[in-house]
């Protein structure tokens, strides 16, 4: 067997294999093979990575050392330089690179191989030596930082203090003596707070350098970076280390630095988007250090240069057939390229190139399509400001991630994270963001910064998660340790409100009012192509009429589910709810249920004529009638509330709001006498009203205590209720289908979908049918009509998988409630599980995922699977469909159609993101398998 091959030069390696190479690597080599101007150089693979991090013994293994010792020989042969030799230094950086994207989440170093004996090599061989010690004083800051653990802010307080002594705001204007005098402060705290010099051996300072990328590909901000983006070992498992020769834009003004796009990220229009900065290194570009210029003012600035600039776009847009991220030096008027990768875009522009790449030639509908991940699209669903909202902007920076927020200024990161943990809405204040702020980027509404452009690492990471940044406002000034900034002259401190605008740019004090969202034109052809292409049909849940219109509007061809539940919890009606519940009888439980009967009618009605001609599948009363009524605990305590406002003059005052709230039906049968309490005349009739009212709710309370369970999500609900209460199922039966026949009369189209919840036996489903035939028979003797209907049952319940050939007999659809399924197949109690032991699961790997999140193929899957086969054996033309939550999450819509389902039906505003899905599943139909 032989040696394992730990290092590829730029030429060895293989641009496509980004796995072993990390994207960075990847396209380094490949812009080499295709002859572009990248600096030479060669990668450490991910296994490399892998093999250091699974080693318990600390530091690289021999062989590991071998090859990157070769491999720097090499590149001291292609460049005539020696790395460590004082005469002609060889530079190098040392950057990471995962094979999925992850921008500023591992670490990187620049300048590396400078010492006291090379730093004199460099000032003799540049002549330059303000040059030499600015490359010096970053070396040292970012290797102590990055692979000694000091504090960057150690390093910040020295450098702040000399250019304050000097009287310069810009790094730009200190002169050599005052960065030579840096650097030897700098040395000097290295050794204090190390007890060791700074690292004089150039390959001593490699193999730490190396050791540190490696050990950032388990740091907090890249562990953070990949759970939010869901990003696993089979996605990207380790980090390769890119060793690169050094160029430098910081030579003078003929030397520059600069990030660009091919096309524009916040918009996605085809133009030239960047920029860059003169006499300046790269990281002073992304880290936000300093506002760097438009890159169409290069043009001016190098005349000579930027055509090449441009070329570079165009050769690699061309060969990537991608919007491309890429960072260049111009180092003395010559263009290097370091670095180039597909583009991070917020969902706007990722549709707009696909559209416009699509009518170039560049790509296919069908590549345009799998160019943009459908949860993506929930970016596009966000409210903006409203433009009729009256706010006065208090300052402007640089559009740079669009989207509105409005939330509680914060400072730092922890504090924006603790605080959103406790469900405060906040907005990430900084002069400008580092990588180790991530975790604050996750629980911010938006990122704001004073300092930085449309590339800065603020700008790239919050476009990506698709947050507003608003960066560069050079109007803010902050003062992070009294927790305040002033902006424009007005002072704002930790926990006061702004409005940041991230399209505008704009800034507001306190929160400015928002609007729903629009489809723009290109999201709308871009969801036609996925229709076009899509087997899966995608309906909504949805249970009134507003939410029904909104599921339209986002292109469901159906209603899925419709919860009749909802429509009882209206405020107006819940008291007529109450009284059903209430009721004695039979019979007074029927009188109560005739006066609900015109309201879930013309509920229907409604939803029927917003859907016409689309079907419509209409759920049965599924949770235990307990839901409707307070609890024990509530009920107890108003009436301790009640007697205490019985003896006091005051508190009969208060009594008529109080009646109102808790009883509508005692407020108006007591309206006559409610003049008379409120002037505090207490008498025999108030009393009688709040005795009344007392006895109102300790009968409520009896009532509460004899429907209590033990485990009522098992027990009283679905079928079960209607089986005990023919009279509630029969009221809805009844409703939706005169509803039906009104509309059919009105010259509409529908087949309403009767679907009963919690069904386990075939037994169940033939009762239930029963009331169907003979409810409907009425209607059409009444109406003189025909009035057709399909019968369905939920699937949420173990049994009923195992079932499922015996249900397909009457049952003409079947939908699964995977939220129910999931609880039975797992014994989990949803918010038991998530409360209390679930995410432990999630982060010890016991369980991948949190099933209730993400569908569990392995096992809830399966059941759907066998269901589905027992059932079309039954049935050969069964609908199938899904209703729980799981419904829009686009793993479990591959799934769908992988086990040939007829629909998936989710939540209005996931309805776009369920279409996209959808056709990206049939496309990758061929890819999909279950294990």
């Amino acid at each position: 067997m032989g040696t394992k091959k730990y290092v590829y030069s730029f030429e060895q390696g293989d641009g496509k294999n980004k796995e072993l190479l990390g994207g960075k690597g990847a396209n380094l080599c490949e812009m080499t093979r295709i002859g572009l101007p990248v600096p030479p150089g060669f990668v450490i693979t991910t296994e490399s990575c892998l093999t250091y991090l699974d080693q318990k013994k600390k530091g690289l293994q021999a062989e590991q050392i071998k090859q990157i010792r070769e491999a720097m020989a090499d590149l001291e042969k292609k460049t005539g330089k020696g790395f460590g030799d004082a005469k002609k230094p060889l530079l190098v950086s040392v950057r990471s690179g995962a094979a999925m994207s992850m921008p500023g989440m591992m670490d990187t170093i620049l300048n590396l191989g400078l010492n006291e004996d090379t730093v004199k090599g460099m000032v003799s061989l540049t002549k330059n030596e303000r040059f030499v010690y600015d490359l010096y004083r970053r070396l040292i800051q970012l290797f102590c930082s990055v692979a000694l653990g000091m504090k960057d802010e150690e390093f910040d307080n020295i450098f702040k203090k000399i250019k304050d002594k000097c009287k310069v705001k810009e790094d730009v204007e200190l002169d050599a003596k005052a960065l030579k005098d840096t650097c030897d402060q700098f040395l000097d705290i290295v050794r204090k707070k190390t007890g060791k010099p700074f690292p004089q051996d150039p390959y001593e300072q490699l193999e730490l350098a190396v050791e540190a990328v490696f050990k950032s590909w388990m740091g907090k901000r890249a562990v953070d970076y990949r759970r939010e983006f869901k990003i696993t070992k089979e996605m990207a498992d380790g980090t390769a280390v890119n060793i690169c020769t050094m160029v430098f834009g910081n030579m003078g003004n003929d030397s520059a630095t600069g990030v660009a796009f091919t096309r524009d990220p916040a918009t996605g229009a085809n133009r030239f988007f960047g920029e860059y900065m003169i006499n300046a290194q790269g990281e002073d570009v992304v880290a936000g250090i300093r506002t760097p210029k438009p890159i169409r003012e290069l043009r001016k600035e190098m005349p000579d240069v930027y055509p090449e600039l441009e070329e570079l776009r165009h050769t690699l847009e061309d060969h990537y057939q991608e919007v491309q991220d890429l960072e260049f030096t111009i180092e003395k008027k010559k263009l290097y390229c370091l670095q180039t990768r597909n583009a991070k875009m917020n969902a706007s522009a990722f549709i707009k190139t696909s559209i416009d790449m699509v009518n170039e030639g560049l790509i296919s509908e069908e590549e345009a399509l799998l160019r943009v991940q459908p949860d993506m699209l929930a970016q596009l669903l966000y409210p903006r400001l409203d433009p009729k909202a009256k706010a006065e902007v208090l300052a402007q920076g640089l559009p740079a991630s669009p989207g509105a927020a409005s939330g509680k200024i914060v400072f730092d990161a922890d504090r924006a994270e603790s605080k959103a943990k406790l469900g405060e809405k906040v907005i990430l204040l900084r002069e400008e963001t580092k990588p180790e702020d991530i975790h604050g980027f996750f629980a911010a509404q938006g990122i704001l910064t004073s300092r930085g452009g449309k590339t800065s690492h603020a700008a790239v990471v919050a476009r990506s998660m698709g947050k507003p940044c608003v960066s560069g406002c050079e109007a803010i000034h902050i003062d992070p340790s009294a927790k305040e900034a002033v902006i424009s002259g007005v002072t704002l401190r930790e926990g006061d409100v702004i409005t940041i605008d991230g399209t505008t740019g704009n800034i507001y004090q306190d929160k400015v009012p928002t609007i729903e969202p629009e489809f723009v034109e290109d999201l709308l052809v871009l969801l036609e192509w996925a229709d076009e292409i899509s087997e899966l049909k995608v309906m909504a849940n949805a249970d009134t009429p507003d939410g029904v219109s909104k599921a339209k509007k986002y292109g469901a061809v159906g209603i899925g589910l419709c919860r009749t539940e909802r429509m009882f919890n209206q405020p107006e009606r819940l008291p007529v709810v109450q009284e059903m519940i209430l009721a004695e009888t039979t019979e007074e439980r029927k009188a109560v249920l005739d006066r609900l009967l015109p309201i879930q009618r013309d509920d229907f009605k409604e939803i029927f004529q917003i859907m016409d001609g689309y079907p419509v599948t209409i759920r049965l009363l599924d949770p235990p009638i307990h839901e409707f009524l307070p609890s024990s605990q509530e009920l107890v305590e108003e009436i301790e509330h009640l007697k205490e406002l019985r003896n006091t003059v005051g508190g009969m005052a208060a009594l008529p709001d109080t009646l109102k709230m808790l009883d509508p039906g005692l407020y108006d049968r007591y309206a006559t006498n409610l003049e008379v309490i409120t002037k505090g005349l207490e008498g025999l009739k108030s009393e009688h009203l709040t005795g009344d009212l007392i006895e109102s709710r300790e009968t409520m309370l009896k009532k509460v205590r004899t429907l209590a369970e033990t485990n009522p999500m098992l027990g009283h609900r679905g079928v079960r209720l209607g089986i005990t209460y023919p009279e509630i199922y029969s009221m809805q039966i009844r409703a939706i289908l005169e509803a039906a026949a009104e509309h059919i009369l009105d010259g509409g189209q529908i087949i309403p979908e009767i679907m009963v919840p919690q069904v386990c036996t075939l037994e169940e489903l033939k009762w239930v049918h029963r009331f169907v035939v003979d409810i409907q028979k009425r209607v059409e003797k009444k109406f003189k009509i025909k009035v057709p209907y399909e019968f369905g049952t939920m699937v949420e319940v173990v049994r009923a998988c195992m079932r499922a050939g015996r249900l397909a007999e009457l049952a003409e659809f079947i939908s699964f409630g995977t939220n129910d399924l999931t609880q039975a197949t797992f014994s989990f109690s949803r918010e038991d599980a998530e409360n209390k032991f679930l995410p432990l699961y999630e982060e010890t790997g016991i369980l991948q995922d949190n099933p209730f999140e993400v569908l569990d193929i392995k096992g809830v899957g399966r059941l759907m699977m066998i269901t589905i086969e027992w059932a079309r054996k039954t049935r050969k033309d069964m609908k199938v469909g899904i209703c729980g939550e799981h419904g829009g999450h686009p793993d479990a819509i591959r799934f769908c159609h992988h086990i040939d389902m007829t629909y998936v039906s989710c939540s209005p505003p996931r309805v776009p993101i369920a279409r996209l899905a959808a056709a990206h599943a049939k496309l990758k139909e061929k890819e999909f398998s279950i294990v």
